[in-house]
């Protein structure tokens, strides 16, 4: 029964990556059917995003309070709302209405899996987790680019709520589960602990909040971007293809966390993070280079990821073990709301610096904030052991 509701877990965590990616791959052409400029998407992103955020900060006192799996199949059932209204959405401003479902089922969940996986499993199984993630994130630009070439963009979104939909009613079926996974040990269920308040105090964590909004930051541009480099950097692509190609840094996340979920075990969590950080930096060179064709980048995004892989999953199985389990919970909550802020922000920046230096600057882009991300980390490591945790 515990593999089940493992199975389970990670089936929550696809669909978590499904609405993600859906945005970035579609919006080449959707910003035709709008008329708007480019740039736009940047404010979509945000509004996500932002409820992403309150939703992440909500997430400790939801947990507290309300048993995991309700967390879960309501959480989906607002990204299904998200989905479905993106759908049908046939005015720009309509997009920022369904953006507060979207968003809103994202955190809470992402938050309250995290800290489930955290606390009662080994950093293989995190790694594996966020794996299912990317896989989720994979899918669907495929489900986009297959809707481009088939019917229209709305088409997109809608097939992919239709396989939200399913998720959740395997959910929905499962939910005796939780009951026997909680009896095995693995509650989830209400926990105490130590609020925001008191897990801002603890030494190392505003650097690693830092790191993840610097991590984020890179990573959503990624998400948002990708595409759109291909349109603007590569000629020759059909819209298809540079839909298809949104996909390529969920693949190289996908495949890292695949990787660091069967190495995990002999690697420390910091070391992973180290080894993946310099693999991501090798992927942003390829993309920077002026290689002719679209190969050399394609093949530097899909690198990019898989770098980026371990990163995500590692920083927050470390939580228990750097700040304790006690604020934990608050901890995990944290980092998703930085990482849901440099979510929300930086890819609008980066929309109206492209749109005024050119979408190549995005490899430079990229270089800066994984800089950031490993000397925060660094500096966070340092304040830990200062103190002693």
């Amino acid at each position: 029964m515990g593999s089940l509701l493992i199975a389970v877990i990670y089936l929550a965590f696809v669909s978590l990556g499904l609405p993600d990616s859906l945005l970035g791959s579609a919006w080449p052409t959707m910003r035709e059917a709008f008329g708007v400029p480019s740039s736009y998407a940047g404010y979509v992103s945000m509004a996500i995003a932002f409820m992403t955020i309150v939703s992440a900060l909500l997430s400790p006192a939801l947990i507290k309070r309300v048993h995991t799996k309700w967390i879960v199949v309501f959480s989906i059932g607002l990204t299904v709302i998200g989905l479905l209204g993106f759908s049908v959405s046939s005015q720009y401003w309509m997009l920022f209405l369904f953006a507060v479902p979207y968003g809103l089922g994202a955190g809470s969940v992402d938050a309250s899996l995290n800290h489930y996986v955290a606390n009662h499993y080994s950093a293989s199984v995190m790694n594996f987790l966020h794996c299912f993630y990317g896989l989720g994130a994979v899918i669907s630009p495929n489900i986009m680019a297959l809707a481009l070439q088939h019917a229209r963009w709305n088409e997109g979104y809608r097939w992919t709520a239709y396989l939200q939909m399913a998720i959740l009613a395997v959910c929905l079926l499962s939910l005796p589960l939780w009951k026997a996974g909680t009896a095995a040990g693995g509650s989830g269920e209400k926990t105490a602990g130590d609020g925001i308040r008191e897990a801002l105090k603890v030494p190392g964590v505003p650097a690693t909040l830092a790191a993840f909004f610097s991590y984020c930051a890179g990573e959503a541009t990624c998400f948002l971007w990708t595409s759109s480099y291909f349109a603007g950097t590569k000629e020759g692509m059909s819209r298809e293809l540079i839909a298809a190609f949104g996909s390529l840094i969920f693949g190289g996340l996908m495949i890292g966390r695949l990787i660091a979920g069967f190495i995990a075990g002999k690697l420390r969590d910091r070391k992973l993070i180290r080894i993946g950080i310099g693999v991501e930096l090798l992927g942003i060179l390829l993309i920077a280079l002026p290689f002719p064709g679209y190969a050399a980048a394609a093949a530097g995004f899909l690198i990019t990821g898989i770098g980026m892989g371990p990163v995500y999953p590692a920083i927050q199985h470390m939580a228990p073990e750097n700040f304790g389990r006690r604020v934990s919970a608050a901890v995990i909550g944290l980092q998703m709301a930085s990482a849901y802020i440099g979510s929300t922000f930086m890819p609008m920046v980066f929309g109206h610096l492209q749109q005024a230096a050119g979408i190549g600057i995005m490899p430079f882009w990229l270089l800066l904030f994984a800089g950031l991300n490993v000397s925060l980390l660094e500096i966070a490591y340092k304040r830990i052991a200062a103190h002693g945790n």
